[in-house]
């Protein structure tokens, strides 16, 4: 039979350090949350585009098709966990907050939405889908997280997108945008409203940069040889 242990023995000191240590460990490693017996509730927080509707349309479109595919990216973007760092290239993801779709994904959606609301061609869709053009533009996510390295912090974006002649087979153009917006609650909910409007701000720059693109090059090229230049 095991020995009763008396809380005022040192042994049952010892039972009831043991004890404190393995609760608190469990509060932080988020087992339980710090303000009662409740858990934590998991929240799913949509990537948005808040410009998508002031977006005005184009007269006229600058292409019959256009075609929107997304890039592989790094372990950041292609999961639905968010991120974010409190030193620059160490990253940690909230423990009960996830996006309701990789950020891989829903990216490309999102510009692809953007692009048919101003119309820059007559139809925009993405690559897979029965739409044939002659242009593709690839999108590659290079950063979205929360940069908590001050509070409340800031969503910070990062885009390169390449325009390419399906026809020829070349890249026409090429371009990197980096956006940044800050956080209204150094939270996850804060950090889902701030990185979606460092996306917007992204596409407001990424858009005119297209139409300009597309504005300079014919519409029906010829194929370029390779190692030519191009615009970008």
């Amino acid at each position: 039979m095991k020995p009763i242990t008396k809380p005022g023995t040192a042994l049952g000191r010892r039972h009831l350090l043991l004890a404190a240590s393995a609760l608190s460990g469990a509060a932080l490693g988020g087992c339980m949350s710090l303000g009662g017996s409740d858990p934590v509730p998991t929240l799913h927080h949509r990537l948005r585009d808040p410009g998508l509707a002031a977006t005005p349309a184009l007269t006229t479109p600058l292409r019959d098709a256009l075609l929107v595919q997304a890039l592989p990216g790094g372990t950041l973007v292609d999961t639905q966990a968010m991120a974010y760092a409190r030193q620059p290239h160490v990253y940690a993801y909230y423990q009960h907050a996830f996006w309701t779709d990789r950020p891989l994904r829903q990216v490309p959606r999102l510009l692809q939405q953007r692009l048919q609301a101003r119309g820059v061609a007559t139809a925009v869709g993405l690559m897979g889908e029965p739409l044939r053009a002659d242009w593709l533009l690839t999108v590659a996510v290079d950063s979205l997280h929360h940069d908590a390295s001050s509070d409340p912090g800031v969503g910070r974006v990062g885009l390169t997108l390449e325009l390419v002649d399906r026809r020829s087979r070349q890249r026409a153009a090429r371009r990197s945008f980096t956006t940044d917006a800050p956080l209204p609650s150094a939270d996850a909910t804060g950090a889902a409203a701030a990185l979606s409007q460092a996306l917007a701000r992204a596409f407001d720059e990424a858009v005119p940069w297209l139409e300009d693109t597309l504005t300079r090059l014919p519409a029906t090229g010829t194929p370029r040889p390779p190692g030519s230049g191009a615009p970008g």
